[in-house]
């Protein structure tokens, strides 16, 4: 089996029905059905819990029987078991969809198993269209269901030769405004943003997601400074538009405190200090590397601020190896996405999940 052309593009519009939808217990979900001859006929996606599924969500939009012989395009793989709502492999064999492509698998023991049920009663299914797209959205819920911690976002910028900042610790700035400000609309997907300290009393970050034109995203990462040193009572932050929260713990706890409020994806902006900390704990899920085409090299004196501090690594045979996820070209800056082998972003999805789509 081969996919089309009008497939493929049904999946990024799946991808970006599938954003909609609230993060939460269950992983954002989107579906698209084609008819035979190729037009979009219904699309969907999962509102929360216990509402309809993504498929399901399509399906109602249709009157009886206008779904038979249809395609279902669909991010995720469609359940296979009983949770507040019925499996979708179900409804899709019900409703006479004869053909079902989707992104990625369902990591879930109990509800996965769809694709194998759909194509035992004779639909084709087409697997593992535009994946690493369709695990992308769900990325901090499988996170949260594989390792029980948020989802970890590391971002820095940097020089050409590695450098965070020139030898007397000015960083502003090294990459252009295209970078900065896709830098900012990520900040926006966050739950919160991460930094130290020191970052704090160096830099006097804003901690906001902020538009090109200065205003701000609807969405707000919580602010979270790590660390034990008292900050100025005029720092930019306490003006952040959400509370404060002051973590002074180990990483673990750090994010399991985080987690039990609510927090399925962190960003961490803390500086070469807390990035190397978290990347050394193996607690990172994503990185971001924005580079600049800028040399700037040690200071006269040998003073050097480079993009990483120690992380564990004393040979090569111990370097960390990443997964390039995309090189992205934002004016005259590259946007490297990579994630560190065996993580929830990465190419294992052997872990189960507590709850799927319900």
């Amino acid at each position: 089996m081969t996919v089309s052309a009008t497939e493929r593009e049904a999946m990024r519009h799946a991808l970006e029905l599938a954003r909609r939808g609230p993060r939460g217990v269950n992983p954002q979900v989107g579906a698209v059905l084609l008819s035979p001859g190729g037009e979009i006929i219904a699309e969907g996606w999962h509102h929360g819990a216990g509402t309809a599924h993504a498929e399901v969500d399509a399906l109602s939009k249709l009157d009886r029987d206008a779904a038979r012989g249809a395609t279902a395009v669909v991010t995720l793989e469609p359940c296979n078991h009983h949770g507040r709502t019925g499996p979708c492999s179900e409804a899709l064999l019900a409703a006479g969809v004869a053909r079902v492509v989707f992104g990625a698998d369902d990591p879930n023991v109990e509800s996965s198993g769809g694709a194998e049920r759909l194509a035992a009663a004779g639909v084709e299914v087409e697997p593992h269209l535009m994946r690493d797209e369709s695990l992308d959205v769900i990325a901090d819920w499988l996170a949260v269901q594989k390792l029980g911690r948020p989802h970890v976002t590391v971002k820095w910028a940097q020089s050409l030769d590695g450098r965070a900042a020139a030898a007397d610790g000015t960083s502003q700035w090294i990459t252009g405004p295209l970078a900065r400000a896709d830098v900012h609309r990520r900040r926006a997907e966050a739950d919160a943003i991460v930094v130290g300290t020191g970052t704090v009393l160096a830099d006097d970050p804003a901690l906001t997601a902020r538009r090109p034109d200065g205003t701000l995203y609807d969405h707000q990462p919580a602010p979270v400074v790590v660390g034990r040193r008292p900050l100025p009572p005029d720092a930019a932050v306490h003006r952040h538009p959400l509370p404060l929260r002051r973590l002074d713990a180990t990483l673990d706890a750090a994010l399991d405190a985080l987690r039990a409020d609510g927090v399925q994806r962190v960003f961490v902006e803390g500086g070469p200090t807390l990035a190397s900390a978290f990347l050394s704990a193996g607690l990172v899920d994503e990185v971001l590397a924005y580079v600049a085409p800028t040399l700037i090299g040690a200071g006269a004196d040998g003073a050097d601020r480079p993009a990483l501090g120690a992380i564990g690594v004393d040979t090569i045979a111990d370097q960390r190896r990443l997964r390039v996820a995309s090189i992205e070209h934002l004016g005259d800056d590259l946007l490297i996405v990579a994630h560190p082998a065996g993580t929830a972003a990465g190419t294992d999805d052997s872990a189960t999940a507590d709850e799927g789509e319900s």
